[in-house]
């Protein structure tokens, strides 16, 4: 029996303030899929995305990431089959150079000598920046710190990555950098973005979350072409974007 990548049933959280900030989310992701998570500031996204790791834990309801319970006794693997990005990089990255960064992960598994080596070759390479891995991360530009902080979670072997803002900051050519890494990655994606046209670009599947609940889930492009729907949900386009014009490669066209 096949399971799902992420499989999120009934649940429920509230902060200690009292604040709800889910109300009973039901969301399924399969294998291989990259999926958007959109909606307005306050509507649930970070905290849901922060379940999945356990970082909070369920008031009510359920999460299994490939049929393993989101649950204390199963943390440690469950933290490393979610890797999560953060939105700013420098908060993932804390060591005096990129190499030894990318190796703290799997060093702290019990990865030793070779094997770590090949590890973090490894990672690098799928995010082009082994060129970078004798530097100091914070002489990088803002891309390639992007990337780098992608590669110290890619380091573990995730089963899921979690990306929060990940175009935050970027230039054009860092944000076209990261589309085409993050395309090529065979690992189930959840992207948090504002970015709406990245989030086109990259995911075939979007979810809207508002006040804590799912209110809309299906395809990215029509999600994005549904005016009354991005409006009741303070989601936007750029001027003059068209969400329905895209070429085969599925990137939109650029506004004209």
């Amino acid at each position: 029996m096949s399971h799902s990548a992420v499989e999120i049933r009934g649940v429920h959280f509230a902060y200690p303030d009292g604040r709800k900030a889910l109300r009973g989310v039901e969301l399924r992701i399969e294998h291989g899929q990259r999926v958007a998570l959109l909606g307005p500031n306050g509507a649930g996204k970070t905290t849901l995305a922060l379940h999945c790791n356990g970082i909070y834990t369920a008031d009510a309801g359920s999460i299994h990431i490939s049929a393993l319970a989101v649950a204390d006794a199963n943390l440690p693997e469950i933290r490393r089959r979610v890797g999560l990005v953060f939105q700013d990089p420098d908060d993932q990255l804390f060591m005096p150079t990129v190499r030894e960064d990318v190796a703290f992960g799997p060093a702290n598994l019990g990865l030793r000598g070779n094997e770590l080596d090949a590890r973090v070759i490894e990672a690098l390479d799928a995010v082009g920046a082994v060129d970078v891995a004798g530097r100091a991360p914070h002489h990088l530009s803002g891309g390639e710190r992007r990337r780098v902080a992608l590669a110290t979670v890619l380091a573990m072997h995730p089963d899921l990555l979690v990306l929060d803002e990940p175009t935050s900051g970027l230039d054009p050519a860092g944000r076209r950098e990261l589309v085409d890494v993050l395309r090529g990655l065979p690992i189930t994606q959840l992207v948090i973005s504002h970015d709406l046209p990245f989030t086109l670009e990259l995911c075939e599947r979007a979810i809207i979350m508002n006040d804590g609940m799912v209110v809309a889930d299906g395809s990215t492009r029509d999600l994005l072409a549904d005016e009354p729907l991005l409006h009741a949900n303070r989601l936007e386009l750029p001027f003059g974007f068209d969400p329905t014009v895209v070429r085969r490669d599925n990137r939109p066209t650029s506004p004209r």
